[in-house]
């Protein structure tokens, strides 16, 4: 089965992540997990990736770490996602290894990712495409910027911003890869982590 999932962690670590993480990793689906604690200092990220780390390996998932390569490389992670105002892809190509992930967020602006193909990084995630619980205020991106990227690069494309079960497919007919999913499979109401990922096939 294709792995078509980047999961994003929750914003805070609960007493049952790490098991609920490994219910999520073992259904085949993820294919990134991004650590991704904003409220953190570096020393509690550190800890907790190394944890995370021991599951990624086991299910053969790639650990991300959010905004910073300095961090990547100390957890040695297989690599880290850049937003517009963090390190330039080139600067985190100097400090990871050659065959380390890097990817770029570039919201819904064209020239952000005609910016993004000329430096190369490893993807290139859109969105936001839906309201997010995540980042709220961030700016509407429209689904035919999937089908302009795509005649432009070969990439592979990642989807952010609000994707839950109901809405999922509406984009990956758009030609998008990989779908980045938090809220609803963390923050569910309704839903355990392992039965909402199950809503993804």
């Amino acid at each position: 089965m294709k792995r078509f999932l980047y999961l994003i962690s929750p914003s805070k670590i609960n007493v049952n992540f790490y098991k609920d993480l490994e219910d999520i990793l073992s259904t085949k689906k993820v294919k990134y997990f991004q650590i991704r604690l904003k409220k953190y200092s570096d020393s509690k990220i550190i800890r907790i990736s190394k944890k995370v780390r021991t599951l990624t390996k086991k299910y053969k998932v790639k650990l991300i770490i959010n905004d910073s390569p300095v961090l990547a490389k100390k957890i040695n992670a297989d690599g880290c996602h850049l937003g517009q105002s963090d390190v330039s892809i080139k600067d985190s190509r100097n400090l990871l290894k050659k065959e380390k992930i890097i990817g770029i967020t570039c919201h819904g602006s064209k020239k952000l990712i005609l910016n993004a193909i000329k430096e190369k990084p490893n993807y290139i995630a859109l969105g936001s495409f839906f309201k997010s619980r995540l980042k709220p205020n961030a700016k509407r991106a429209q689904k035919n910027l999937v089908k302009w990227c795509r005649q432009r690069t070969g990439l592979p494309i990642v989807a952010i911003g609000g994707i839950n079960n109901k809405n999922y497919k509406s984009l990956v007919k758009f030609g998008v890869n990989y779908l980045a999913i938090s809220s609803y499979i963390w923050n569910n109401p309704r839903l355990k982590p392992k039965e909402a990922i199950r809503r993804f096939n």
